[in-house]
């Protein structure tokens, strides 16, 4: 059995877990293959390796169109919440995103851990915003760099074969999200709900 560990005392985001996949050794060529496929337009990979505080290690990049590239801003995401997003909000519902990964030429392992993501994305938002998954509108989830994250992790992670995945605490930090409902208190509701469903507990840092 292959057991991938999760060191999330930093947090953890999407990007983060695709340039650690990399970095195991997930094929990049598999990876683009598969984000190609989804025709979802809108946006620029960049993968490249970088030193961080010393440490050489893969990035993970995802350009919007119309969005500048800053590596100092950067996807140290447990520093990021008083940011405001810049690109516009990509509003989707579960059935257009399924319809997305379905048309996707993934493998049927990397298709079935996506969905199933979504799913349990979709139930999180359901109960803030009291309603059924089906009728949940993703806004920063349903955005391009989200698809783009998500589903890229799902097919890195089935191209490395992993079979059970373990994590430390997960930490997460303070302070407010400007997001398509307001701003919002960190950890924001839906993540909330999403460690509540999971049963692990959130480590609050400064």
């Amino acid at each position: 059995m292959k057991t991938l560990y999760l060191e999330c005392y930093s947090g953890i985001s999407g990007d983060m877990t695709v340039a650690a996949l990399l970095d195991l050794g997930a094929s990049e060529e598999k990876l683009r293959h598969a984000l190609d496929s989804l025709q979802v337009d809108g946006y620029t990979l960049k993968i490249s390796r970088v030193n961080k505080m010393g440490i050489m290690d893969a990035d993970f990049d995802v350009i919007l169109d119309g969005e500048s590239h800053d590596h100092e801003h950067s996807h140290d995401h447990e520093h990021s919440h008083d940011h405001e997003h810049s690109h516009d909000h990509v509003h989707r519902g579960l059935r257009e995103i399924t319809e997305i990964i379905e048309k996707g030429d993934l493998t049927p392992g990397a298709r079935k851990m996506a969905l199933r993501v979504f799913q349990v994305l979709a139930e999180a938002e359901g109960l803030v915003h009291g309603k059924p998954p089906e009728e949940v509108h993703f806004h920063e989830v349903g955005a391009v760099d989200s698809i783009v994250d998500i589903v890229g992790a799902c097919v890195c992670l089935d191209d490395l074969g992993i079979d059970r995945i373990c994590h430390s605490e997960v930490f997460e930090g303070t302070g407010w999200v400007n997001c398509a409902h307001g701003r919002m208190p960190v950890p924001a509701p839906a993540v909330m709900q999403l460690a509540q469903k999971a049963g692990f507990s959130l480590r609050i840092t400064g």
